[in-house]
């Protein structure tokens, strides 16, 4: 009696491919809403430039400061705030300043300052609408949810491998699926085969998006420390833009700009980002330097490649999760682990689905 019982006692690979299968079929919907939104936004910075204009001015910094001293002209109250790279077509910059009633207004411009005009505007909606909703649901309710799915999906990325590892000898088996034999078993196989290729990969990009939605917490769990300097006075007005953001290029030989932070409250400091040579990051770049707004001078410059473990790790979060890591090649990789694991979902959904059938039919003959 007692070996019966035992035998009829589920395998922890029974058990682990029971909690697989439960979880893939909670959170599929989701998934699939996730992977759809994270192919089309692979290249929506580009797409966003592009239906905009396809205008290019090389960048000039004292071009875009002229701009901005028409954007925001110190007789009026306004106040630029930050300056941002597109991340798209090569020489573009998104704006951002205060008008004289603190309201925040941005622009976005080429590298001479020309500003864009938006005849196509829809299609730069549409693009906000699929960024949002893959990040955060279009609210910070949203943003939870999403946290949580990316930790449902990488235990259960790894609970797949787990259940489909293949035994000792059998792993030329496990990766060529069967074409013959029942439907069931063909599926299976195929579902199993496919996954076993890109798991790995697949995680790497579900477990970098999921940390990013924790970066804070995900940071201090590291050690990154904080680029900083105490306060520094001011003593007069500010040095301009323009003045600024060409010596932190020239800090860093080869760098581009990728964001330009104005000075705020007591501290005159102009917080600088640029895009090193051979950085990870398309377009973004990491490597901070903090330049003296009274004066001009450099107070600092943390070159990425000389980064701390803790800071270059978070850094490489993003350039993992988008594919920008891997440049074109990486980025299209992160398309084809998209359409992966909607191919893994919908596979597991008919297997779920054909495996029922004759449990199903079982029991209504037992019933009977």
């Amino acid at each position: 009696m007692s070996t019966k019982v035992q035998q009829g006692r589920p395998t922890l690979r029974r058990k682990i491919l029971s909690i697989h299968r439960w979880l893939s079929l909670g959170a599929a919907l989701f998934w699939l809403l996730q992977a759809a939104t994270g192919i089309l936004i692979v290249f929506h910075w580009e797409i966003a430039d592009a239906s905009l204009s396809t205008l290019h001015r090389p960048t000039d910094l004292a071009a875009i400061e002229r701009r901005i001293n028409t954007l925001a002209p110190a007789e009026s109250g306004a106040r630029a705030t930050g300056i941002w790279t597109t991340a798209g077509l090569p020489d573009r910059y998104n704006l951002y300043f205060e008008d004289g009633a603190g309201n925040s207004r941005s622009v976005r411009v080429t590298g001479d300052g020309t500003i864009i005009d938006m005849p196509r505007e829809d299609e730069t909606r549409i693009m906000s609408f699929l960024v949002g909703f893959h990040h955060d649901l279009l609210g910070a309710w949203g943003s939870w949810i999403v946290s949580i799915s990316g930790l449902l999906l990488c235990s259960n990325l790894l609970l797949g491998l787990i259940a489909a590892w293949p035994r000792r000898g059998t792993w030329r088996t496990a990766l060529l699926p069967i074409r013959k034999g029942p439907a069931a078993a063909r599926l299976y196989s195929w579902h199993r085969a496919v996954g076993l290729w890109a798991v790995l990969p697949a995680f790497a990009i579900a477990a970098t998006g999921t940390m990013l939605k924790f970066e804070q917490g995900v940071g201090t769990l590291v050690g990154t420390q904080d680029v900083s300097l105490p306060a520094n006075p001011p003593a007069g007005p500010p040095i301009g833009f323009a003045a600024a953001a060409g010596a932190a290029l020239a800090a860093v030989p080869g760098s581009s700009l990728t964001n330009v932070a104005w000075p705020e409250g007591e501290d005159a400091t102009y917080r600088i980002l640029v895009r090193a040579p051979g950085e990870i990051r398309r377009a973004y770049g990491g490597s901070i330097v903090l330049v003296d707004a009274n004066d001009g001078t450099l107070r600092g410059v943390w070159p990425i490649a000389e980064a701390e473990p803790a800071r270059a790790f978070m850094s490489a979060l993003f350039p993992i999760h988008t594919g920008e890591a891997g440049g074109l090649i990486g980025r299209l990789l992160s398309i084809a682990i998209g359409l992966w694991l909607i191919t893994m979902i919908v596979a597991g959904f008919l297997l779920w689905l054909r495996r029922r059938r004759p449990v199903a039919r079982a029991r209504e003959g037992r019933s009977a």
